[in-house]
């Protein structure tokens, strides 16, 4: 494997600042790496590579760099995401043949602080289910195991950054779909607050369901591209400023400092819960993110169960998710059904049959949820449990139906442990935490107080120390049985 691709992206930032790598040797390395392993992987099927090296030539160098500044890096968009002159096809034969005209507002703050766009992320139709496949570009697989799924609907970001095709990708996460990928290729997913990453233009611009996030291969890398990311947009009505202390700043403080952040003059104070009180997970799973939790006792932090009660959580999702979908996904779709999926079919006249009673209700709940969660957060610094309900499955599967004894009534509900958390607006992360048996990675989602990405970033680079697994991506995918 190239000494490049095995950088990580901070690494390769320093490099290209102190002129030790240029941008085009960075995309010429990213080039022949994803030659070598997009046949086994499958993760960028569109590339944009003349693109990014003419951006390159007009690259400039500001004088005061903003935090975040990427200095030409290659990185890599999710294919729900429009970047101009690239194809965006969204998964969806619907779309086989869409050039976007325009770039999205998080690919223009990326691109005006220094990114460069080398290639399409594979993503599920639409974004839809956390399994990722369409009709367009066929089946993405995970770098540990190719016959297994990424995850999803952000997989072929994950199964990038895992296999060291790009040093950075983007990912968007309604129900898990930074998180859940993440946990399933041995990456760091962040869903930061609504507004964290202005997004847009879009159908729903007040919808705080939906977010854009950073993806990396360790916590540093993530919060290099969150600084990257963040920032006003008056376009968007949502978006935040960017905080007055870089997110790569807070990271090497609680580093430098060598303690948990906390809020209590006691230690940092963490609920642990095994599955939120909605589904089972796999025992293999829950041990792994057990003997997580455990080294965070060891560093230092008050571990106890308490946890928020997220009753109707699941109801409250689904009824939600169909009101989007029908008022988001339904007019792009009315009158070419037979070149869509069965299940964002199904999602969308879901969504168009919602009486107000039933969206009336599904606000109650998530109101009362959130407040809940807002109490809790006044005891405690963090909320931590598993990513996933289960292990990386076969990838065959369009999703997946059970789990320790529970079936599960829809293609979305096995994602119940990340869009619960989705239902509160608060930052969630997923970084790894250990390996099954067979060497497959899991994931632990970290929780953190609403617009408490620092704290939650500083908070996971010393646990990610502590764990000692950042170093195993990138890794050349390897082939195996399901």
């Amino acid at each position: 494997m190239d000494a490049l691709i095995k950088m990580t992206a901070r690494q390769a930032v320093a490099a290209l600042k102190a002129r030790d790598v240029s941008p085009g040797e960075l995309i010429d390395a990213a080039e022949a790496r994803i030659a070598e392993v997009e046949p086994k992987v499958n993760a960028l099927p569109i590339l944009c590579l003349d693109r990014a090296r003419a951006m390159a030539e007009k690259l400039e160098r500001p004088d005061d760099p903003p935090p975040g500044y990427l200095y030409g890096l290659p990185v890599a968009i999710k294919d729900l995401v429009d970047v101009a002159g690239v194809r965006c096809v969204q998964g969806s034969r619907a779309f086989a043949d869409r050039i976007a005209h325009r770039s999205d507002y998080s690919v223009e703050r990326l691109e005006g602080n220094g990114a460069l766009v080398i290639a399409k992320a594979n993503t599920p139709e639409f974004g839809a289910g956390a399994q990722t496949f369409n009709d367009v570009f066929g089946t993405t697989t995970n770098p540990w195991n190719t016959a297994m799924t990424p995850a999803g609907s952000s997989g072929g970001s994950a199964a990038a950054l895992a296999a060291g095709e790009v040093w950075l990708a983007d990912g968007s996460d309604l129900g898990g779909s930074l998180r859940i990928p993440a946990s399933f290729t041995g990456v760091v997913g962040l869903r930061p607050s609504p507004g964290r990453v202005a997004w847009g233009p879009r159908a729903l611009p007040f919808d705080t369901l939906s977010v854009l996030g950073p993806m990396g291969r360790n916590v540093g890398d993530c919060a290099l591209m969150l600084d990257a990311q963040a920032g006003l947009d008056t376009r968007d009505p949502l978006s935040l400023p960017a905080p007055e202390r870089s997110f790569v700043d807070s990271v090497d403080h609680a580093l430098g400092f060598g303690r948990l952040p906390s809020r209590f003059a006691g230690g940092c104070r963490v609920g642990w819960t095994p599955d939120l009180g909605l589904s089972p997970v796999d025992p293999e799973v829950l041990a792994i993110c057990e003997a997580a939790v455990r080294r965070l006792e060891k560093l230092g932090a008050q571990v106890g169960t308490d946890t928020p009660d997220f009753s109707g959580a699941e109801e409250c999702f689904q009824v939600l998710r169909a009101a989007n979908f029908a008022a988001s996904v339904w007019p792009k779709i009315q009158g070419k059904t037979d070149l869509v999926k069965p299940e964002v079919i199904w999602n969308a006249e879901k969504g168009l049959k919602l009486a107000g009673p039933e969206q009336a209700e599904a606000r109650r709940v998530q109101g009362e949820i959130y407040n809940r969660v807002a109490a809790f957060f006044e005891r405690h610094d963090f909320l931590v449990l598993p990513t996933c309900v289960s292990p990386p499955f076969d990838h065959r599967k369009r999703y997946l139906e059970e789990v320790a004894g529970r079936k599960f009534d829809t293609y979305i509900s096995w994602l119940v442990l990340t869009f619960a958390i989705t239902l509160t607006g608060t930052p969630a992360i997923s970084i790894p935490c250990g390996f099954t048996k067979s060497g497959l990675p899991v994931g632990l989602q970290i929780v953190a107080r609403p617009r408490g990405e620092a704290e939650l970033l500083a908070f996971c680079a010393i646990l990610e120390a502590e764990l000692g697994l950042s170093g195993r991506v990138p890794v050349d995918p390897i082939t195996g049985q399901p």
